[in-house]
């Protein structure tokens, strides 16, 4: 009786590991930009990766600049960020296996409803950010090499002002996230660029109002790419690239398409 329940218990036992081990294998760490997680898309998305392919996703949520450090370092096994030259890079220099369009939304500038630079309306983001400049209207840039911050520092420069000569007066660089960002400036009533499904999602707008948006500058393209395993070796190349084929698969495109927020539709997919 007693070798009876000790077997049961060793049986028990090994199929426990077995299952954990399962798990683990099918566990997946993805280097994200902030405003996927920030605007809820993943949590809508991730449920239904899991319950289609097995696969659990655990996101690492930074600015794009540091989503790509980190799966350089090896500390990942997919990428899902929005600024695709540095993406391209990251795949010619073997960090990642292939780069695939996966969805876009739109930047827009977002400020106080006063309006002190006269922006409001306008759809040309150039004449904008000019204007922005030229009355000294608080700024507040993320600073932080993030998508974001790289698609603003590319318009600044179709203005030929530099805004980091001003900076610490009217051009105020937090160093942090979007929504720290946004908080920073609805605090001090500065201008801010954002991407629309942050700003949608975000529950801090006080009096502030989408000023300039339209400008097709402003677009913004997502990528996915998987981690290359012949530069990092740890990479879980099966199961990143189940949760790749989900997000460009019909299901997934259309589960990005259906995500809303307050009736509005966040992302639209693209996948190639």
């Amino acid at each position: 009786m007693k070798q009876r329940k000790a077997l049961s218990l060793t049986t028990a036992l090994l199929t426990a590991s077995i299952m954990s081990g399962a798990v683990l294998a099918d566990s997946i760490i993805v280097q994200s930009t902030t405003s996927t997680k920030n605007s809820g898309l993943y949590d809508y998305l991730l449920p239904m990766v899991e319950a289609d392919t097995g696969v659990q996703v655990n996101v690492v949520a930074v600015g794009t600049g540091q989503a790509i450090k980190n799966a350089e370092r090896c500390d990942g096994d997919v990428l899902l960020v929005h600024a695709k030259a540095s993406e391209e890079k990251f795949v010619a220099a073997g960090y990642g296996v292939s780069r695939s369009d996966l969805m876009y939304n739109d930047f827009v500038i977002v400020g106080p409803a006063a309006d002190p630079a006269g922006v409001s309306g306008s759809n040309s983001v150039s004449d904008s950010l000019g204007k922005i400049a030229a009355s000294e209207a608080l700024f507040a840039s993320r600073g932080d090499d993030s998508g974001t911050h790289k698609a603003e520092r590319r318009l600044w420069e179709s203005t030929n002002v530099d805004p980091t000569a001003s900076s610490g007066r009217w051009y105020r660089e937090t160093g942090s996230g979007m929504g720290a960002t946004l908080n920073i400036a609805v605090g001090m009533g500065a201008y801010a660029m954002t991407d629309r499904a942050t700003w949608t999602k975000f529950g801090n707008k006080g009096d502030f109002k989408i000023h300039v948006e339209g400008d097709d500058r402003l677009f913004n393209q997502y990528g996915v790419i998987l981690v290359n395993p012949e530069k990092c070796p740890n990479v879980k190349q099966d199961a990143g690239q189940k949760f790749i084929n989900w997000l460009l698969s019909d299901a997934g495109q259309q589960a990005i398409a259906s995500y809303k927020v307050a009736g509005n539709q966040l992302f639209f997919p693209n996948a190639n």
